[in-house]
């Protein structure tokens, strides 16, 4: 990984490359108007580029770039602004003060959705296993502007921790969370928008074992929460109970305490 300058470079941003490469302690390599795909065929190496408004991450081989945006968290929180129900939260049973634990951060939609129900009393903590997609999710939470003042507030209290989840959860003390949650990678892809596309080339993929599910259960108070495909195995390997819906491509599976 090496982090570079958008094509319309000044100042500013040259010394922001300068600080995230100090950061990552990774190579900052100075754009001189070369293309990303000719930087990148120099160094066999992905990048991430500084822009005025954004950081865009490049997979190495990839033309397109993965970016921070809260995707289906915006519409999910007007709706839950609206009275409307939402099945993440149905299945968390989350609520004003209490503490969420999510093990696969990824893009953290529902990670915002969760702080937003929580509130300002209640604690979330995100764990992402690839270190430069956590940065960009770290930092995009933190100056998205969504238009929403409580949807900015929420984004901005989650906490963000790059690390082997397992490994987390096994230094972590009994009922530490209400609930613990995991959204792995589907076993069959679904593609929900470019955001979703550009996250399977960067999500680092850990297996659900009993080992993750016992180390999870100590660690939750209420229950815990598995977010996967409908025709996932994992639901009855580990005894979840399903809410199924008619028509959607994923199920929550619920195991309590």
């Amino acid at each position: 990984m090496f982090v570079t300058t958008a094509g319309r470079t000044d100042q500013i941003m040259i010394e922001k490359a300068n600080e995230i490469a100090q950061q990552l302690q990774i190579e900052y390599v100075h754009r001189r108007k070369r293309s990303i795909p000719t930087l990148q065929q120099l160094r066999s190496d992905s990048c991430i580029v500084v822009g005025k408004e954004r950081l865009e991450l490049y997979p190495l081989g990839f033309n397109e770039p993965f970016f921070f945006h809260p995707n289906s968290a915006m519409f999910r929180i007007k709706r839950l602004q609206a009275g409307e129900h939402d099945p993440f939260i149905e299945a968390t049973n989350l609520s004003l003060g209490k503490e969420f634990l999510d093990c696969t951060l990824g893009l953290a939609s529902d990670s915002i959705v969760a702080s937003f129900v929580i509130g300002s009393r209640g604690t979330v903590v995100g764990v992402e296993g690839n270190e430069y997609l956590s940065y960009l999710v770290k930092v995009g939470l933190k100056q998205w502007d969504s238009g929403i003042s409580a949807m900015n507030e929420a984004m901005n209290r989650i906490q963000v921790e790059h690390g082997n989840s397992l490994n987390m959860l096994k230094t972590m003390k009994d009922n530490s969370f209400d609930c613990v949650y995991f959204d792995p990678m589907f076993e069959e892809n679904i593609v929900e928008s470019d955001g979703i596309k550009g996250l399977t080339n960067l999500a680092l993929y850990e297996e659900i074992t009993e080992e993750y599910i016992n180390e999870a259960l100590r660690v939750a108070r209420e229950r815990i929460v598995l977010k996967d495909h409908f025709r996932s195995n994992r639901f009855e390997k580990f005894s979840f109970k399903v809410l199924k819906r008619k028509t959607a491509k994923f199920h929550f599976g619920i195991l309590k305490k």
